[in-house]
């Protein structure tokens, strides 16, 4: 998910109650729920699609789950006790503890790869033991209706307890509100592949893919073998096999390239399949291939999710 949807939700908790457990529970719960995505600093020395093989992967993993808070706590704790010994120590600050300063940041580092499972982009959860990626098509990747949820949430709840109110309630209700929002957008997921991903033909791949505004709806997308893949958005199956978008229209398609043999050589390949679940073959407009992923076919996103391939002739189907 993206950072605004993390951050809400680490500032969420603490407004449900958290935040008074110890001094500087409100850094530990924000960071905390951002901190899995230091590995996006990646884009300082990779290039091009390289970094969608690094992302999501040795940050989001289960050694990451336990160091990563550890490290957030003692960097707070020793903020704590640098500002105390010159004296510059709010005094309106609560008392540091630094095993409360532990448990927040662990919980919150925790809640980011469970959000960032929920989308079709992927994560690799048992990095380092396993490079395996993990999907849930449950959420889009920016969710407009979380968004105004929890921070209206957010801004209710502060503005209560500038009041003197009762500041609490509003963050509970809006996690618990959010977690059946995330339980109905999975029963919907779950609802379209028993409809439809179940009577495709053996071999099919189908992907569930929520849509960014209409949550309620979900972009079916198939294919098999790396060849074209078709996209259909909540018909029946019957109808969709008569109304079915084709990702490539006839005359870019291209055969699937001999890519082990490329991806010895090109990096930006390797890491691209490497990430890539839908990938397909679609010819440039010089005659060469453009490897591209049908999750990410939409114009204004899938030059970012695209490998070109200058030197390989496109064999048209």
């Amino acid at each position: 998910m993206d950072n605004l949807t993390h951050s809400l939700v680490g500032a969420l908790i603490g407004q449900a109650g958290l935040k008074r457990k110890t001094g500087l529970a409100m850094p530990a719960l924000i960071i905390g729920a951002n901190i899995p995505d230091i590995d996006a600093a990646c884009f300082l020395w990779l290039d091009g699609v390289q970094h969608l093989a690094f992302r999501r992967g040795i940050t989001h993993g289960p050694i990451a789950w336990v160091v990563l808070p550890l490290l957030l706590a003692l960097s707070l704790w020793w903020w704590d006790r640098w500002q105390s010994g010159r004296g510059k120590r709010p005094e309106g600050r609560l008392p540091v503890h630094f095993g409360w300063l532990y448990a927040l940041s662990l919980l919150a580092t925790l809640t980011h790869p469970a959000l960032d499972w929920l989308n079709v982009y992927g994560i690799r959860l048992l990095e380092p033991f396993s490079s395996r990626w993990f999907y849930g098509d449950v959420l889009f990747i920016i969710d407009v209706w979380l968004w105004a949820l929890m921070g209206g949430a957010m801004w209710f709840s502060l503005r209560r307890e500038r009041r003197g109110g009762e500041w609490m309630r509003p963050a509970r209700i809006a996690i618990a509100v959010g977690l059946a929002y995330i339980a109905v957008n999975a029963a919907i997921t779950a609802y379209d592949r028993a409809t439809y991903g179940d009577q495709l033909v053996v071999g099919a791949e189908y992907i569930s893919s929520p849509l960014p505004f209409a949550f309620w709806q979900r972009e079916q997308i198939v294919g098999r073998d790396r060849d074209v893949w078709f996209t259909f958005h909540g018909a029946l199956l019957e109808r969709q096999r008569a109304e079915r978008h084709e990702l490539v229209v006839p005359s870019l398609r291209c055969a699937w390239p001999d890519t082990e043999k490329l991806r010895q050589t090109d990096s930006d390949l390797d890491a691209f399949l490497f990430w890539s679940r839908a990938p397909f073959a679609e010819r440039a407009p010089n005659g060469s291939v453009l490897i591209r992923d049908a999750r990410y076919y939409d114009p204004r996103a899938r030059e970012r999710f695209t490998v070109a391939l200058p030197n390989v002739r496109c064999e048209q189907l």
